[in-house]
């Protein structure tokens, strides 16, 4: 959809991983699930795997590999132009490209119960290493991607490079970031939400000037208009290189379903879901939808309305990553989710994470013998006063709406004398450093950590470095060292004595090509939590 070229079509990637020899076949998680019937000679008009591939949530002996069989990623049933049968899929991993030693295969079904979508689960791998992996249906193969396993929980690495990334509206921008991020050197990419957007689409396609069919613009509701909306979003050659080129690790925001939905309330003054069947029915579509697209393990698969995303992975003993949930499980907005600084984002007991999640969170961070403890999670846990000078304003979809949960969080680190956390954050659509404080009206608290905010792939459009809002974050906010309103990504290294982030930004993306460079770094050291220009 980017350019003049089908996404399927275009070969790029980090070390030509998108050769068009490739072969890519899919693996299902779903063998045994489908009471449909095989499709025993499957003959496509076109690529079966126009999606492409991907890899996530690498550990130490294999990782979960995906495809989608989709000749037709767009067929407005939703059904990406496979019959209701079901198809075998044959994949395989090798420790070369040209898979001339092959270390696994096997073979699988893809399900027209889970949109003909496969999840392998590989293990048996060596840790701390690259492969390659391919799908092959019926003698046709897709493109080869590459993924990387974790060490093992013992190891003590030299350094770890991965990235974060979030909020990636289709219609607002072109995925150029995702053409950059395809040739860093990361070992994994943090998702941190808003993979699709919910938001109605225009005839042209926003700013791509593409037309788009009547069936995939209205805001979905049901199975078939997520799946298309996923479609939309994940047919773009830029994003289907960067799956290709590196393991993902996912959690989903608020726009994978709607915006600012809380557990089970939905957004205010949407009336079709202020029906509990109706919102019922919706997250149940988007969820499964979710799931279908993405390169999720088994426990992640959801079940009606629920669904556990929360989850750890360790890179060892250099860094635990705590991936969490902010979404699902919390309290409603104060305030009628107004920014405002009303007195009911203070009442005790609210709550980001709910029992469950936080408990578990706390359990793993006193726990953790990693030198870094990394928490890739949703919205800003960092003040964020929106007006300068006298008086304040929050944001209720942030922590600052939940002031009790960010205080229990922060207590727990001192507490637990938890190892240099630092927090992985999206949603803001800018980047933006910060220093947490335990007090952060009080410019002598101490700083218990760090907030690195990863700015959108394409939401807002093109942006500018420091817009006004930026100005005003800056002026009303001492511990916030750092914002830029421009697209991008974060790119990160970790060593046994620093954690540095490279803030990535692109001078536009509401046309194809823009060229990539780092606005600014900053540094947090071993022992001395705090930011520091690099």
């Amino acid at each position: 959809m980017t350019g003049s070229a089908r996404p399927h079509a275009l070969t790029v990637g980090r070390r030509q991983l998108l050769l068009a020899g490739g072969a890519l076949g899919l693996g299902a998680a779903a063998a045994g699930f489908s009471p449909s019937r095989a499709w025993a000679q499957p003959r496509f008009q076109s690529d079966p795997f126009a999606l492409g591939v991907a890899s996530g949530d690498p550990w130490p002996d294999g990782a979960v590999l995906w495809t989608k069989i989709a000749p037709d990623p767009l067929a407005v049933d939703g059904l990406g132009g496979m019959p209701p049968r079901k198809v075998q899929v044959g994949w395989e991993v090798a420790t070369d490209e040209r898979f001339h030693k092959v270390v696994r295969r096997g073979g699988t079904f893809a399900v027209p119960e889970l949109g003909h979508s496969v999840h392998v689960e590989v293990n048996g791998l060596e840790p701390a290493r690259e492969y390659f992996y391919r799908f092959r249906v019926h003698g046709e193969f897709s493109p080869v991607g590459r993924t990387r396993t974790a060490p093992p929980p013992w190891a003590r690495l030299r350094e770890l490079n991965f990235a974060a990334v979030s909020c990636q509206a289709w219609f607002e921008g072109f995925y150029t970031a995702y053409r950059h991020l395809a040739e860093e050197d990361l070992a994994v990419v943090f998702h941190l939400g808003d993979y699709i957007y919910e938001n109605p689409i225009d005839a042209n396609g926003g700013v791509r000037k593409t037309p788009v069919a009547p069936e995939l613009r209205p805001e979905p509701y049901d199975l078939t208009q997520y799946r298309l909306r996923h479609a939309l979003h994940r047919y773009d050659p830029d994003i289907i290189a960067a799956h290709q080129a590196h393991p993902f690790v996912l959690v989903w925001d608020d726009h994978e379903i709607d915006d600012n939905w809380v557990g089970d309330i939905p957004k205010a003054g949407n009336t079709p879901d202020q029906d509990p069947a109706v919102w019922g029915r919706r997250k149940t579509a988007a969820f499964q939808a979710y799931y279908e697209y993405l390169p999720l393990r088994r426990p992640n698969k959801p079940s009606g309305t629920q669904a556990q995303l929360y989850r750890r992975l360790g890179y060892g003993r250099l860094a635990d990553f705590h991936v969490l949930d902010t979404r699902q499980y919390r309290a409603d907005q104060a305030c009628g989710d107004r920014t405002s600084d009303c007195a009911d984002r203070l009442l005790p007991g609210r709550t980001v994470l709910g029992p469950e999640q936080e408990a578990w969170l706390y359990e793993g961070l006193g726990t953790s013998r990693a030198r870094w403890n990394i928490i890739p999670q949703q919205i800003p846990v960092t003040q964020v006063d929106t007006v300068p000078g006298p008086g304040r304003a929050f944001v209720m979809d942030f922590w600052d709406g939940y002031k009790p949960a960010r205080d229990r969080l922060f207590d727990e680190l001192v507490r637990r004398n938890v190892s240099n956390p630092v927090v992985l954050t999206g949603d803001m659509h800018r980047h933006m450093a910060a220093d947490l404080t335990l007090d952060f009206d009080d410019p002598g608290s101490r700083t218990v950590g760090v907030e690195f905010v990863a700015t959108s792939i394409s939401t807002k459009m093109d942006g500018e470095d420091l817009d006004q809002g930026g100005r005003n974050l800056l002026d009303a906010n001492e511990h916030i060292k750092f914002t830029s309103y421009q697209r991008g990504y974060l790119r990160c290294s970790l060593t046994e004595d620093a954690c540095r982030a490279d803030f990535r930004v692109l001078p536009y993306v509401t046309r194809p090509g823009a060229p990539v460079s780092t606005r600014t770094s900053f540094v947090t050291e071993n022992g001395r939590p705090g930011l520091q220009s690099a």
